[in-house]
Formats: structure tokens, sequence, C-alpha cells
């Protein structure tokens, strides 16, 4: 009896992260096999495309710049325009509807994760908002 409930259990978890995949669009098999990651790393819950808009929209005041920071700051309000580095430099867009580099390459990925969560909001993203940001993105497609 204990085996058969492990294993509703296992497959009702595999559903879970089927379906959390799937809803973070046509992301190619290394990028699923990430989101995977952040969903076993978040617990197994639930990746929101409106927690990442939230994410995305987030306006904050930066501790050491004195200024409001948000994701919009240098990618715009909309994500399939180009956007600025605070210096200046283009920035392609972050939507993968209008950039298909866009969340292709997991490495890349983190690298700008660790980058960008650290200026805007001056620590880590969590594994839940990476992939709450991912699904957004994917779902402006």
């Amino acid at each position: 009896m204990r085996q058969k409930i492990y294993f509703v259990l296992a497959l009702a978890f595999v559903v879970l992260l089927l379906s959390n995949i799937a809803d973070a669009g046509n992301l190619n098999a290394p990028m699923q096999s990430l989101m995977s990651k952040y969903l076993k790393d978040s617990g197994g819950k639930a990746f929101s495309a409106d927690d990442g808009k939230k994410l995305y929209f987030l306006k904050r005041m930066h501790s050491k710049k004195k200024e409001e920071i948000s994701c919009t700051s240098c990618h715009m309000d909309d994500p399939a325009k180009a956007g600025r580095t605070p210096v200046g430099k283009p920035i392609d867009p972050l939507s993968p509807a209008t950039n298909k580099e866009r969340f292709a390459d997991p490495e890349k990925v983190e690298k700008w994760f660790k980058r960008n969560c650290t200026g805007v909001f001056e620590r880590e993203c969590t594994p839940k908002e990476k992939g709450d940001f991912i699904t957004f993105m994917m779902s402006l497609q």
C-alpha cells in the first residue's frame, strides 16, 4: 500500500514538473533541465508568469545608488524592445519573441541572473524568482 502511495506522489510530482516546464513555452532541453532544477530547488512551487511580471516591474530604492531601480531601468517597459545600460551600451531585447538567443543557454542565463539580480535587488534571485521570470518572458511569445 505504501509503495502505491509513493508511486502516486512521485507521478503527481512529475506531472507538476512537466506542466510547469510546458508553461514556460518553447525551451530547449538544457533550459528545461535548468527550469527543472529551479522547480526542485524551490520546493516544487509552481512557477507563475504573473509573479515573474511583478518581479520585472518591481521598483525599489537601491541602498548605495540612492535611486529607484528595476529591471525596466535597462530593459525598458516592453521586453520586446532593445534597452540600454546605465552607461548607454545597447542591450538586445529581453523577450525571446524578438530575440531567439534569450533563454537558450543556461550558463548565460545564470550569469545574467547573478549579475542583474545583484545589481537591481542587491541579492541573488531565488530559484522560484528565476523560474517565474523565465515563465513570464516565455509567455510573451
